[in-house]
């Protein structure tokens, strides 16, 4: 009788990353029309808009997070005097609760900071066009956010201002845990 060959243990591959979206919530919504029902008038050119956008996300315990996006939208427009005038003023703090899970520390705030706000920006960018919509101006549509090179702009911030500091999307050193 000949011996079997032993099968070696198969490779142990590492357990897929794992990103869940477990709810989805308005934080904080405002929307100011302090010239109205002068800047209502048909025949107003079309205001200038200042845009803003910010991420945020902390830690919620175990492997969830809080991702809030902070949208600001400030139009304005120059009446008969040539003076600018305040059109409209949009602000929403749009969150985001979110599951990970088998994601190293040096990967979390990539996935924070950018996967997590690329995912619920579709809802808040709705939510600005209804809330404008129903101002009555046209829908404030916004275009698609490159959130990567908003994120490697904050990291760029970060290493001017303190050389050496990175986090790991919970606000603490990347070191530290």
């Amino acid at each position: 009788m000949t011996d079997a060959p032993s099968t070696p243990n198969p490779p142990q591959t590492p357990e897929q990353p794992v990103l869940r979206v477990l709810a989805q919530y308005v934080k904080d919504l405002s929307f100011e029309n302090p010239g109205s029902p002068d800047t209502l008038r048909p025949g107003q050119p079309a205001p200038a808009i200042d845009l803003a956008i910010d991420v945020k996300a902390r830690s919620m315990g175990d492997d969830s997070f809080e991702v809030v996006l902070v949208m600001n939208a400030r139009a304005t427009r120059k009446n008969e005097a040539g003076e600018e005038t305040v059109t409209f003023i949009a602000e929403l703090s749009y969150g985001g609760l979110f599951q990970l899970a088998n994601i190293s520390d040096q990967e979390r705030e990539p996935f924070l900071l950018i996967e997590c706000p690329r995912m619920i920006f579709p809802y808040a960018r709705r939510i600005l066009a209804d809330v404008t919509r129903d101002g009555n101006f046209p829908p404030l549509m916004l275009d698609p956010v490159d959130f990567a090179s908003l994120y490697r702009q904050q990291i760029a911030k970060r290493a001017a201002a303190v050389p050496g500091s990175e986090t790991n999307g919970n606000g603490d050193p990347a070191s530290a845990n």
